[in-house]
């Protein structure tokens, strides 16, 4: 068996590589420099099974392989060999799917299930299946330091968090999913590297000297030495795409990639990704994450766009949860009362060019005309927006059934690509707080004073902060299996499955018309596809002149000479 071991270390005047196996023990073997800074085993090794190795540079380590497929014990160790190619994959009658324009449901393994791993989260595919979901988004799953945390420190790009079970798990996962009409987008985290276990500067310049985030160390795009950490990001998307079969990814944060080439690194990547579906025969789907609100990352590359398919769309949670719950402070002050609700659904974000008082700058520019607004990932809750509050409380514990339901209808039946949280769909009690498992003291305690310093600005009680480092924090925010049995729960699940049925009779292509809010009353209304939609917000009876009658509705709405009648917060959806 030829195993070359590559590995790029341009700066280093002495490479040697150091394996471990039961049979030999540990052994060093030095490597040659060839092109371009890479070096390589020369000669073939004598092993039948997966051993453990690592690199010494210029005598220091051994590190792991920055291109680890798998870390059995932990980030800071050797890396494993593992072929990912030995997979014995069920899905050859699997085509994918465009992800614009499907449900999404995005999860995170570790508190999805109680076992908290991939092959547990199998187990509750089929319920997805029934809920009506198309697509299931699972934060990232890379390696990283801790048993547990939200997934975006990761370190080894190529390598599945090991308490999840590992790359054999996550193929038996993808696979298992293909195999019931579910397409997989994964989350993936390009904008920065974690605090621990970060090696790779060992071995070359993988991050900019000029530029960092507030989450950590930013990759050098532009910089001496930056077409191999390019390669890098590009190798990275296309393995988890074509090795792992997945049919999309979620791109975090892009607006912090730092990057002044004439060649964007997400146009090169969308090329790259472009020229693999084309290879595949199959739909590949790059969606970003940007609080930018610039339409040039999914406009065509003929348009001098990157080509991207999407990006998420905070401006639509937002104007949907202050209407929802009535909070405005912090970066919520912009969006009170149901007109930011009717500009979002009109023009697609809200900030387009505008003045946004929590930037203190005007913010965005309005979206090409004629874009499709299910290039749009819109949400009433997910991962960030509810882990990122104070104490993690879901919607649910801020308003009523009946506003949950409004706020789901007005997000499954509107224009967007929808993406639910996992747990939503029943009205889910248990938080999602941030959590982490560092195992240095210091990274730990340094980790939550800065998540009670973010808080300043959105006017929250520091004081309810909890303690990401505590194990209580991760096992609180594990979804209950018990609560979609409970009656409440139960309507709530019910409506959700009846409303993304409905969002099937829609044709993917309708446009949202007759997009109205009445202010005094607190009531949205727009139609799509032949459905009319009125969501109410807040206490009261109000009274809306319809035609048509209700097919679906929650909460109290009754329909008589032509007026919809509606007692406090809910919604009705009328034919």
């Amino acid at each position: 068996m030829n195993r070359r071991f590559p590995v790029w270390a341009p700066r280093a005047s002495r490479v040697a590589l150091v394996i471990s196996d039961r049979r030999t023990g540990r052994e060093e073997i030095e490597l040659s420099r060839g092109d371009g800074g890479w070096w390589a085993l020369d000669a073939a090794l004598d092993a039948t099974t997966p051993i453990d190795y690592g690199f010494l540079v210029d005598g220091e380590g051994p590190y792991p392989d920055p291109r680890s497929l798998r870390q059995p014990r932990g980030v800071h160790e050797l890396s494993r060999e593992y072929d990912p190619s030995v997979f014995e994959w069920t899905d050859h009658a699997w085509t994918g799917r465009d992800v614009t324009g499907a449900v999404v449901y995005e999860l995170h393994i570790g508190t999805f299930t109680p076992e908290g791993t991939l092959d547990s989260a199998i187990e509750r595919l089929d319920y997805l299946v029934d809920l009506g979901v198309d697509a299931v988004e699972p934060l990232p799953v890379n390696a990283f330091n801790g048993e547990h945390g939200w997934g975006y420190d990761g370190v080894l790009w190529f390598a599945v968090h090991e308490a999840y079970g590992g790359p054999a798990a996550y193929q038996r996962f993808v696979d298992a999913c293909h195999s019931r009409g579910l397409a997989v987008v994964q989350d993936v985290v390009y904008n920065h590297l974690g605090p621990s276990g970060n090696y790779l500067p060992k071995y070359g310049p993988y991050l900019s000297e000029l530029a960092a985030g507030p989450w950590g160390d930013a990759l050098n795009l532009d910089g001496p030495g930056s077409d191999e950490v390019r390669r890098l990001i590009i190798d990275n998307a296309l393995f988890w795409l074509h090795d792992m079969h997945v049919d999309g990814l979620r791109l975090d944060a892009v607006h912090a990639l730092h990057d002044s080439r004439a060649l964007h690194i997400l146009e090169e990547l969308a090329e790259s990704v472009d020229t693999l579906s084309h290879a595949l025969g199959r739909p590949l789907t790059l969606i970003a994450e940007s609080d930018l609100n610039d339409p040039k990352l999914f406009r065509s590359r003929e348009s001098h766009g990157y080509g991207l398919a999407g990006q998420w769309d905070d401006d639509v949670h937002h104007a949907v949860h202050v209407n929802v719950t009535g909070e405005t402070t912090g970066y919520y002050e912009d969006f009170e009362g149901v007109a930011s609700l009717v500009k979002v659904f009109e023009h697609g974000w809200f900030h387009d060019g505008s003045w946004s008082s929590f930037r203190e700058r005007h913010h965005g520019r309005p979206l090409d005309p004629g874009t499709a607004l299910r290039r749009l990932v819109a949400f009433t809750q997910d991962h960030d927006q509810i882990g990122n509050r104070a104490t993690g409380d879901r919607m649910s514990a801020l308003v009523g059934n009946g506003s949950l339901a409004a706020a789901a209808a007005i997000i499954l039946l509107g224009p967007f690509t929808p993406m639910l949280f996992m747990g939503e769909e029943w009205g889910a009690t248990t938080p999602w707080q941030f959590f982490t498992s560092h195992p240095e003291k210091e990274l730990g305690e340094a980790t939550a004073r800065g998540r009670i310093a973010e808080f300043a600005r959105m006017g929250w009680d520091p004081d309810v902060v909890p303690d990401p480092q505590d194990p209580t924090t991760f096992e609180r925010s594990h979804l209950d299996w018990a609560e979609p049995e409970r009656p409440g729960n139960a309507r709530i699940l019910a409506f959700y499955k009846e409303l993304i049925a409905l969002r099937r009779s829609i044709d993917p292509d309708a446009k949202v018309t007759d997009v109205a809010g009445d202010a005094p009353g607190q009531v949205f209304t727009f139609s799509r596809g032949g459905l009319r939609v009125i969501a109410a917000f807040g206490e009261g009876e109000r009274t809306v002149t319809v035609t048509g009658e209700i097919v679906l509705a929650f909460g109290s709405a009754t329909v008589a000479d032509s007026s919809l009648r509606l007692v406090g917060p809910g919604v009705a959806i009328l034919r």
